[in-house]
């Protein structure tokens, strides 16, 4: 027994010691060899040699395990190479200097850090990736800040009594749409008629006719809008012509959807003739006042050349009632002719229909044309012109001069 426990100690210090010290198990094999030993003497009694043999058998089992543990920790946890691990205590150095350093750093990152070939380059790479993460963290903020938001909002939304309090009710585009088509839904039926006469598309070049659909679409819009809209309808409107390939490329699929009358009829086969009025500046007549019961008819043209009388001519030769607008009446016009565009009077036709105040009506004819307001009577104003147009032209200036002094005592006074 003695040999064998001599044995033992032999080996261990031989073999086992050095490769238990090598490898960080010094102390856990010294107690098991003690363990072996103490044991050996304790079953020296029973058999000798069968548990000489068995606890070298266990003693075998037990180093394996050991060993194998010890490889398989080394293999689980390789230690990061010493290039690496130099590289990022050089970017932990230059973060603490205050230099543009990403927090986070990729291995492939690294490598590439490593493999820039001048301090410069690396620099730069560093900074790219440090401007880079900034835009990440600035773009899960605005995410997280939106998404807040989101939520702030719907509780509002379903905090029914914070909405019964508030006076204000936030409406959408499509509810507001829906409002606006439920009006003009109800302008067909109950509505005044306003004729947009399409028959000009002759006396017209293919720009003219492109301006006047704008124009057109714009006065759509703008009645649509109203509190009390007309019903529009195009009269004497042609399938495929230069008028309908237009309003297809500015409507588009909405077309088919407008609320207004589309008809290639003429407006005296609808309405009675003396029910209608043909709105155009070169009417002897003027318009005193609006009429709720006639219905108003527009001519759907842009006039660059300013072809004079064109629609006066057709509206007498149907027979129609004539009417133009009293501009000279309430305006002081200075330049241009007296003809407005269709959104123009569009909107004049509505503030009269709403209204009936030709001043807040006039307000939309462009202000380049007029002046301004009419606050005398029109002859004196006349007078008052003439006499500064002749001042102009330095014709009489003395004789005008006089003049002017006695109609304007208060306003002149000769030297």
């Amino acid at each position: 027994m003695q040999c064998a426990n001599v044995l033992l100690r032999k080996i261990v210090r031989s073999s086992v010691l050095p490769f238990a010290a090598q490898h960080g198990m010094k102390k856990d094999l010294f107690l098991l060899s003690r363990t072996l030993s103490l044991s050996l003497c304790l079953k020296q009694e029973k058999s000798c040699e069968s548990s000489e043999k068995l606890d070298l058998d266990e003693w075998k089992k037990v180093m394996k395990s050991g060993l194998q543990e010890e490889v398989s920790e080394t293999v689980s946890e390789p230690k990061e190479p010493s290039s690496l691990a130099a590289a990022r205590e050089t970017l932990e150095m230059w973060r603490l200097a205050g230099r543009a350093v990403p927090e986070n750093i990729s291995e492939e990152q690294l490598k590439t850090f490593m493999e820039c070939p001048s301090k410069s380059a690396k620099k730069k790479y560093l900074k790219y990736l440090h401007l880079k993460e900034l835009h990440k963290k600035n773009d899960k903020r605005r995410m997280d800040e939106k998404r807040e938001r989101r939520l702030e909002a719907q509780n509002q939304t379903s905090n029914t009594d914070e909405t019964k309090k508030s006076s204000f009710v936030y409406l959408s585009s499509s509810t507001i749409d829906k409002t606006y088509n439920w009006r003009a839904a109800q302008s067909m039926i109950f509505g005044q008629p306003l004729v947009f006469d399409m028959s000009y598309e002759k006396e017209m070049s293919i720009r003219e006719v492109t301006n006047t659909v704008r124009q057109i679409v714009l006065s759509e819009s703008c009645n649509r809008r109203s509190v009390d809209p007309f019903h529009i309808h195009f009269c004497n409107f042609k399938d495929d012509s230069l008028y309908h390939r237009e309003f297809i490329k500015n409507y588009r699929e909405a077309w088919g959807k407008l609320l207004i009358t589309v008809t290639d009829q003429c407006y005296t086969e609808i309405f009675p003739k003396d029910k209608l009025i043909y709105l155009t500046a070169d009417s002897p007549k003027v318009m005193k006042t609006f009429d709720h019961d006639k219905i108003y008819i527009v001519g759907s043209m842009v006039d660059k050349s300013i072809k004079t009388g064109v629609s006066l001519a057709r509206a007498k030769r149907l027979g129609l009632e004539t009417a133009a607008l009293p501009l000279e009446k309430y305006l002081l016009w200075s330049t241009g002719a007296k003809n407005l565009t269709l959104d123009q009077m569009m909107r004049i036709l509505l503030t009269l229909k709403d209204t009936a105040d030709w001043r807040k009506a006039l307000e939309f004819v462009p202000k380049r044309k007029y002046c301004g307001f009419v606050n005398k009577p029109v002859k004196e104003l006349k007078k008052t012109l003439d006499l500064i147009n002749t001042l102009k032209l330095g014709k009489g200036r003395e004789e005008v001069e006089k003049q002017f002094a006695k109609s304007h005592p208060k306003k002149y006074k000769l030297k």
